[in-house]
């Protein structure tokens, strides 16, 4: 596959989060992650480490989020050896457009995503324009529901990438909540996802299965029982459950160590 991609699709998504206009709140995480994961194209599974640089913001008429993951499995089998993958899904508030609350029962906002998925090891990009659902649930600090379209723009395999694929579409619901047991404090966040079904370049065309993607987080404020203050430095573990891994018939079962450093 060709590398030099790589460069141009890292400055672009890094120029996504610091061009940002407006911006009237922000956090960052860097996230630190250890488990035995699959390659679902050899079978085989490797200990890999993911280093993951995410932010959080909101803006006068929306909010974004945007993380790039560095992950390294050891291994030279062409998959996950010092790759980078990265998303951003910036919002625009219909509400805060139009200066007027818009809710509807639980509902308590709807917004426009525009989303865009970078995978520089197999030169794949794609956009992710959409809709989302922000929810009034108790117990939760934020819970999305995103229903967006999945459109390929990948050079595929004519620029030595993965094969381009026809587009399709995702259900994604992501969530946070806090919780205190005696007086230590716990976080409980991730997201899940479906992607449907699509076909790629090949000819005949082969095809891709639908996936199912989970990834929660249960993570403790190491910090607070520390010092106090807390909401600094996180430890836990994150399970990932992938049925169909990159729409392979590869199932994925894996639980990994999770250290997360929040600025």
């Amino acid at each position: 596959m060709q590398k030099q991609h790589f460069g141009f699709h890292a400055f672009a998504l890094i120029a996504f989060m610091v061009l940002q206009p407006g911006v009237a709140g922000a956090q960052f995480e860097f996230q630190f992650q250890y488990g035995n994961l699959t390659n679902p194209f050899s079978g085989n599974k490797e200990f890999t480490s993911i280093l993951t640089v995410q932010h959080a913001a909101q803006w006068r008429f929306g909010d974004s989020f945007f993380f790039i993951d560095f992950s390294d499995d050891g291994g030279a089998d062409g998959f996950n050896d010092k790759a980078f993958y990265g998303e951003w899904y910036p919002t625009l508030s219909i509400g805060k457009l139009v200066n007027r609350e818009i809710s509807l029962g639980p509902i308590r906002g709807i917004s426009i995503i525009g989303g865009v998925n970078v995978d520089g090891d197999a030169n794949v990009v794609k956009y992710l324009p959409g809709i989302r659902a922000s929810w009034n649930i108790p117990g939760f600090y934020f819970l999305n529901t995103n229903f967006t379209a999945v459109l390929d723009a990948s050079s595929g395999l004519a620029r030595g990438g993965a094969p381009k694929t026809e587009d399709n579409f995702m259900f994604d619901i992501s969530w946070g909540a806090a919780f205190m047991l005696g007086s230590q404090s716990f976080t409980f966040t991730g997201h899940a996802e479906y992607i449907s079904n699509t076909t790629d370049e090949f000819l005949p065309p082969r095809d891709v299965e639908a996936w199912i993607l989970a990834q929660p987080q249960l993570m403790w404020d190491f910090s607070k029982a520390i010092s106090g203050t807390g909401n600094t430095f996180f430890v836990g573990i994150e399970y990932q459950y992938w049925q169909n891994k990159l729409g392979t018939p590869v199932d994925e079962n894996a639980v990994q160590l999770l250290l997360v450093w929040r600025l």
